[in-house]
């Protein structure tokens, strides 16, 4: 009977075992799958290049050119929303805020995963017009940032009446991603995880800003 009950246990943790292993395997397998893609489609992306679009993607990743863009649109939502201004801006400007400092502060040294541009693997690869910027890009700070912003508009403002802004947020914020990854400055997966959370804090304090706004508007 001990003999038998002995049996049984090793059967099943040779099982368990093997169980274990092809699902490690499996994993391994699908990440590296991930990981061959996300080379692939960063290759396909910078690699169709042309002076123009080196101009325009540089353009569009310029911090200069899109700090004064942003200042632009806090003054407009000043005009119009006047005494409510600055509930919106508030959250506004804290969910842009958060979603740099949790891609800048957080991410990127805690996965410390290279730029490809920092990537020995693609040394020679790569088409570099603008440089090559900090260590590490996991994840996209750029698209957290744009689509923490396009989301939020999205959700607090009404669609009819600024749809056209909305749009151009969505707009912008595409461009931007896709130039990060043309400038090879992050991975497709870079920009795709920045941009989730960009979306995840936007929709965040969209939510706040309208449980919240009517309250402080009645004090």
């Amino acid at each position: 009977m001990n003999y038998e009950l002995q049996t049984c246990a090793e059967l099943a943790h040779s099982y368990l075992f093997v169980m274990l292993t092809t699902g490690l395997q499996s994993i391994i397998h699908n990440l590296q799958f991930i990981i061959d893609l996300d080379h692939r489609l960063l290759l396909a992306i910078n690699h169709a290049h042309t002076p123009k679009l080196d101009r325009l993607m540089m353009f569009a990743s310029d911090r200069y050119v899109w700090f004064p863009a942003y200042a632009l649109l806090i003054l407009w939502l000043v005009d119009i929303f006047r005494r409510r201004a600055w509930q919106l801006l508030l959250l506004l400007v804290g969910a842009v805020a958060l979603a740099d400092s949790i891609t800048s502060k957080l991410f990127k040294p805690f996965f410390a995963r290279l730029r490809p541009c920092h990537a020995p693997g693609l040394l020679g690869q790569l088409h570099l017009p603008d440089g090559c910027g900090g260590q590490f890009g996991f994840l996209s700070s750029h698209a957290a940032n744009s689509f923490a912003l396009a989301f939020f508009l999205l959700l607090v403002l009404p669609s009819q009446r600024f749809r056209a802004l909305q749009i151009t947020a969505f707009a912008w914020a595409s461009l931007l991603s896709y130039s990060r990854i043309y400038l090879a400055a992050h991975y497709p997966s870079d920009v795709l995880g920045g941009a989730l959370i960009g979306a995840g804090l936007g929709w965040g304090t969209a939510w706040v800003f309208r449980r919240w706004a009517p309250l402080a508007m009645r004090s």
